[in-house]
C-alpha cells in the first residue's frame, strides 16, 4: 500500500476536503455578508484555494497528493494564524474582535482542522510497509 490508497488514508482525505471546503465556505460566506476591500479579495482567495485543495486531496496521487497534504496543513495554519494574529496585535491594519460574524466558530473550525490535517500528513506521508518475501522451501 502506497499510503494514498488504503482505507485509512481515503477517510483522512475526505475529512481533509471537507474541513478546506468548510474553511474556504466560511472566508466566501463572509464577503456575502459584508467583507469587502482588500480583505474581502483576500476572502475570495482563500476560499478558491481551499476548493483547489480540497479537489486535489481527493484526486491526486503519490508525489502530487503528498504535496498537497502539506499545502493544505500550512494552509489551515496560515488562516488560523491570520485569524488571530488579527485578533491580537492586528494584521494590515486590520483588528478583529471576537464578535464578528463567525470568528469563535472559525477558530473552532480551523484548529480541528490542524488536527485532521495533521494526521492527513502522518497517514499519507508514511513509508510503505515492504512485504515479508516468502523464503522458500528447501
Amino acid at each position: 500500500m502506497s499510503g494514498d490508497g488504503g482505507g485509512g488514508a481515503w477517510v483522512m482525505r475526505v475529512l481533509s476536503a471537507i474541513v478546506l471546503l468548510v474553511v474556504g465556505g466560511i472566508h466566501v460566506y463572509l464577503v456575502f455578508h459584508g467583507v469587502g476591500g482588500i480583505l474581502g479579495v483576500m476572502f475570495v482567495l482563500n476560499g478558491i484555494a481551499g476548493l483547489v485543495l480540497a479537489i486535489g486531496m481527493l484526486t491526486l496521487r503519490g508525489r502530487l497528493l503528498k504535496i498537497a497534504v502539506v499545502l493544505s496543513l500550512l494552509f489551515v495554519i496560515a488562516t488560523l494564524s491570520a485569524l488571530l494574529l488579527a485578533l491580537t496585535v492586528g494584521l494590515f491594519g486590520i483588528h478583529e474582535v471576537w464578535t464578528f460574524t463567525l470568528v469563535p466558530q472559525t477558530i473552532v473550525i480551523e484548529s480541528v482542522g490542524i488536527v485532521v490535517l495533521a494526521v492527513a500528513c502522518g497517514v499519507l506521508l508514511r513509508r510503505p510497509r515492504v512485504a515479508a518475501r516468502a523464503v522458500p522451501a528447501p
